[in-house]
């Protein structure tokens, strides 16, 4: 117990003897309900499996084949994979299921094939797989079963062919199978997986809203700004209506397009979660090609490697996102002067020193192209529990291969360490707090832990309309009726039978 929370409590029950008011002591510190993520999440039992939500192969425009795509996951060390092609339902994969359309506009002229798997056969290292009831195994040379790799039922990366890429990833619904639209129309998909029990997530917003395209921080997602001051509200729109659609990509694909999503990510929970829930932040690779399978990932905290608890830890947020790539140049010299003051990792804050000077110079020259990425060779850095104290008000993170743990309210960093005591910093906290962990192979970010206190933030009622619906309903149509035009005059069949 803190010393001055004992005293506390010691003096306050010497002046209730003696008949004395107590209110005075009641603004010593604010009585904080701390609602975590991992409060069920039994550290000492629970797995943590290493997951990509995201990928892609050529069943629509990906430059891997279906088996390609499997054996690098694996060979990466993944142990839970979802195939989420363009507009394509994964029913398995050892299907041919493909988008017809995106296919056709990725692969004329290439002639990459599907190639799904087989339930069993030789993998490209050599070693002897087995494909049966969505998961994948390899064995070693005396038949020794290895690893297994667990399928997600029904990825999909929804609205194929926006013309501004606001696209949707779903799990465990299957909808959207090789369907064609989707500009700016976020709604009709995460409405729709809802009513049949899946779950979605809102895919790398940076792209859509155009905020990879700022040239400085301050400028992202400035809600001063009238397009993002929508932006903001249409997610958040989205958010509050469907619990199923659990959150956003903070950091995927190398972080070039995503580096101002965590600031977005914080509005959404100043904005969310005063409404009653939580906004849950989710990593992946994004992967069409092989180079950047391992780029970002989420570790799954579960008790068995089954679809069902997988769908759980989703719904609940028992898990974090990890990265091993960071692109923003407010975070890469905040992370340097931490590790300077704190005395440790030197050479990652030389590398970050320099880098923040390389994105300074070419921000200058008008487009940043640079990002940092982690050494592939060093240990990711990972959380080996998180503890709550409600009467203490404190938050812990327990980590292993990391430098620096940090703490973030309301979008600015207002703690660094292990352990943050919210006492400290009630000024400064508004419905959530959330941590940050650096290590020499990759960052960290961990779901907000949300607040409830006396004076909280409250909930803003108030009317939005989603103008997007008429981008859609235009832009879709011109789609919706060339590929009417080529399926009815047999064109899509002829090039489908080259591809």
């Amino acid at each position: 117990m803190k010393l001055k929370k004992l005293l506390a409590i010691v003096v306050s029950a010497s002046m209730l003897a003696s008949g004395a008011a107590v209110g005075a002591y009641a603004a010593d510190g604010v009585d904080y309900k701390i609602n975590s993520t991992y409060a069920n999440v039994d550290w000492d039992i629970y797995n943590q499996y290493k997951a990509d939500l995201h990928t892609h192969s050529s069943a629509s425009d990906g430059s891997l084949t279906k088996t390609e795509t499997v054996e690098a996951h694996y060979e990466y060390g993944f142990d839970i994979m979802a195939l989420t092609d363009h507009g394509t339902v994964d029913a398995g994969w050892d299907t041919e299921a493909a988008n017809r359309i995106v296919r056709i506009g990725k692969h004329i002229g290439d002639n990459t094939p599907i190639d799904p798997l087989e339930s069993e056969g030789v993998a490209a290292n050599g070693k002897r797989y087995t494909y049966a009831n969505d998961y994948y195994t390899q064995f070693s040379e005396d038949g020794t079963a290895e690893r297994s790799m667990m399928r997600v039922p029904n990825g999909n990366e929804q609205n194929p062919t926006s013309f501004n890429n606001a696209h949707v990833c779903t799990w465990f619904a299957d909808y959207g199978d090789d369907s064609v639209g989707g500009t700016s129309d976020y709604e009709t998909p995460i409405k729709a997986v809802d009513k049949l029990g899946g779950l979605s997530v809102i895919n790398h917003p940076g792209e859509y809203t155009g905020a990879r395209n700022e040239q400085y921080e301050e400028d992202a997602y400035n809600t001063s700004n009238i397009k993002y001051r929508y932006i903001v509200n249409k997610f958040a729109n989205i958010l509050k209506e469907y619990d199923s659609c659990i959150g956003v990509d903070v950091n995927s694909k190398g972080d070039n397009r995503t580096r101002y999503d965590r600031k977005l990510w914080d509005l959404l929970l100043q904005e969310v979660v005063p409404s009653g829930r939580n906004v849950y932040a989710i990593a992946t690779s994004d992967a069409h090609n092989e180079g950047i399978i391992n780029s970002g990932y989420t570790m799954m905290l579960m008790p068995e490697k089954t679809a069902d608890a997988l769908k759980s830890c989703m719904q609940n947020g028992e898990f974090y996102a990890e990265s091993r790539y960071l692109g923003n140049k407010s975070e890469i010299k905040a992370w340097a002067e931490e590790l300077r003051a704190a005395g440790i990792g030197d050479e990652l804050a030389s590398d970050f020193e320099e880098l923040y000077a390389t994105i300074c110079e070419e921000e200058n020259a008008g487009k940043q192209r640079t990002v940092y990425e982690f050494d592939e060779d060093a240990a990711a850095p990972r959380i080996t529990n998180i503890s709550v104290d409600d009467f203490d008000d404190t938050i812990t993170v327990d980590t292993k291969d990391a430098y620096l743990v940090r703490w973030i309210a309301d979008g600015k960093i207002i703690a660094v360490g292990d352990e943050i005591d919210l006492d400290d910093y009630s000024e400064e906290i508004g419905s959530y707090v959330r941590a940050e962990v650096l290590g020499e192979g990759g960052v960290i970010y961990t779901q907000a832990f949300t607040l409830e206190y006396e004076g909280a933030p409250e909930a803003e009622d108030g009317c939005f309309v989603d103008f997007g619906c008429a981008a859609s309903l235009i832009c879709d149509t011109i789609v919706k009726v060339l590929a009417f035009a080529l399926k009815i005059t047999g064109i899509v069949a002829l090039v489908y039978h080259f591809v």
